[in-house]
């Protein structure tokens, strides 16, 4: 048996397209054909109603007597009659039907379950039900000249069903079904040929190869691959990208955020320019990623990632940096004892032996007194040691750290380690120093608190130095702003900034210039 050419299954198969496409379309304008009709009869209900409604006659007759009572309904059925209704309905507040257009529902009691809000003064239309068919009603409050509401009016119009629908458009689908299927035929052949061009006369055994070729040329490299297009469906998810990101499904034609929820690629849709070398938090990994527009003939038509894992190197960098924070510590406690032995040197050589013993037991009680405290309050050594450093930092620089008394921490909040509380209170802390750089203050001081309950945790650091102006406040947190003349500044800031965005907290920052900063951090557990 012979084997049919793509164009002939092509044909065949957009042939079939175009019948099914009709079918579709039928269906499309018969829906959009009854929602016209529908729309159309809503407008009607409400303006039957609203006639009725804002009649005074009707208004007055409803509080009146039962004899004027009994007279609503020869007044609203010729309304109905002229306004082509099924029905108008008249209901007093206690809901008793004064008019309808079977008599003997007149006087009954309606017990219609969304008719509450018509009683609220409200005005809508809505669907309902019935014997005969769906009805489309309008609901309309009856307010009397007092203000007051006295009743509702409900009209109804009796939706048409889909066989006369059809009915009353048999001539138009038979032209237009026509006209489709002579020429949706010859163009179904027409755009066969021209696909097949656009192809480059590949034949589908030879798409596939290339196909498979590509996702494996993807798969070898080294680089985690993602792509999407510019609705942000993924294209392209190699094997190294899901390494990365621990998955195991196949997530090529599923949305972006549906598989990595915190993932940047999206924006650069947005940007229309790639960006390279950019460090970013992404499932808890640090990855360096360069994203890059995919544009084909001059129109953006998807995004690429290309990135690498650079979570363990970040800890590396991390613990060094941690490293050489404590052998700066170790410097600063050196040259403290150094003056601590000074002074007691020199209270020996004059004579004042009980002084000098009496400042050894201080000194040693002071030491002891803050150690035992972080021990006993601060659950993590990086951090304890980090803040006994910066005690003694202040006291080189003539600064006084003052720890509050209450403070207490235990757990981290998620996502975040004490890596990164080390960059929040050093950075904290060192920019307060820095702020009595130009300061003039007698007394120098700097007041930490941590404080962690179970539902919060909340780091204040806060100083009289020299404060800022209102105008540099608001760009502390951009990388590279500064308030100090000075290169390599601008990026203590930007980290905590992003590391409490990643810990989902919140920083804020009360500041007067000459009169000192306070920053408080809140994380909620």
């Amino acid at each position: 048996m012979n084997r049919f050419s793509m164009q002939t299954k092509m044909t065949a198969l957009i042939f079939f397209i175009i019948v099914f496409a009709l079918f579709l379309a039928g269906l499309v304008v018969i829906k959009e054909f009854v929602e016209s009709k529908e729309e159309d009869l809503r407008q009607r209900a409400l303006v039957t109603s609203r006639t009725v409604a804002e009649m005074t006659e009707v208004s007055e007759k409803i509080t009146g007597d039962e004899q004027k009572r009994q007279k609503i309904n020869t007044i609203v059925d010729p309304i109905r009659i002229i306004h082509g209704a099924d029905y108008v309905v008249v209901l007093d507040m206690e809901k008793i039907r004064l008019s309808h257009p079977v008599n003997a529902m007149i006087g009954t009691k309606s017990h219609g379950e969304d008719e509450g809000q018509a009683f609220a003064e409200h005005t809508y239309t809505d669907k309902a039900k019935g014997e005969s068919g769906t009805v489309v009603r309008s609901l309309v409050p009856i307010i009397n000249h007092h203000h007051e509401q006295v009743g509702v009016v409900i009209s109804g119009y009796l939706l048409p069903t889909f066989s006369e629908v059809i009915q009353s458009l048999k001539k138009e689908i038979f032209i237009i079904s026509l006209l489709i299927l002579l020429f949706g035929g010859w163009g179904a052949w027409v755009l066969a040929s021209h696909i097949k061009k656009q192809m480059f006369e590949l034949e589908p055994d030879e798409i596939a190869r290339l196909f498979v070729e590509r996702t494996e040329t993807f798969n070898a490299m080294h680089e985690a691959v993602i792509a999407i297009d510019k609705d942000e469906y993924i294209t392209i998810f190699n094997d190294k990208a899901k390494t990365i990101m621990n998955i195991h499904d196949d997530v090529i034609g599923k949305l972006i955020y549906d598989v990595i929820p915190d993932t940047r690629l999206p924006e650069i849709l947005q940007l229309n320019q790639p960006v390279y070398n950019k460090e970013l938090q992404v499932r808890n990994l640090t990855i360096l990623s360069n994203r890059v527009p995919i544009k084909v003939k001059g129109e953006t038509v998807g995004a690429v990632a290309i990135f690498q894992d650079r979570t363990e190197v970040k800890k590396l960098a991390e613990e060094l940096t941690g490293v050489k924070a404590f052998v700066s510590a170790l410097r600063v406690q050196s040259h403290e004892y150094m003056n601590k032995l000074h002074t007691i040197a020199g209270l020996i050589q004059l004579g004042n032996n009980e002084k000098a013993l009496e400042y050894v037991f201080d000194v040693s009680e002071q030491q002891e007194e803050l150690t035992n405290f972080l021990h006993k309050n601060i659950k993590n050594e990086s951090i304890s040691g980090l803040l006994i450093s910066k005690v003694s930092r202040g006291k080189e620089l003539g600064i006084t750290l003052t720890i509050d008394k209450h403070s207490y921490l235990e757990t981290f909040p998620q996502h975040l380690d004490h890596h990164d509380f080390v960059i929040i209170i050093g950075n904290l802390i060192e920019n307060a120093f820095d702020s009595y750089a130009n300061s003039f203050q007698d007394e120098k001081e700097v007041y930490v608190s941590i404080e962690q309950t179970e539902d919060v945790l909340s780091i204040l650091v806060e100083d009289n130095g020299c404060g800022m102006a209102k105008e540099e406040a608001k760009h502390i947190f951009e990388e590279g702003f500064s308030t100090k003349a000075k290169e390599n500044r601008g990026i203590g800031l930007y980290l905590i900034h992003q590391i409490v965005q990643k810990g989902d907290g919140d920083i804020a920052i009360e500041t007067e210039y000459g009169r000192g900063t306070a920053f408080t951090i809140t994380f909620v557990l």
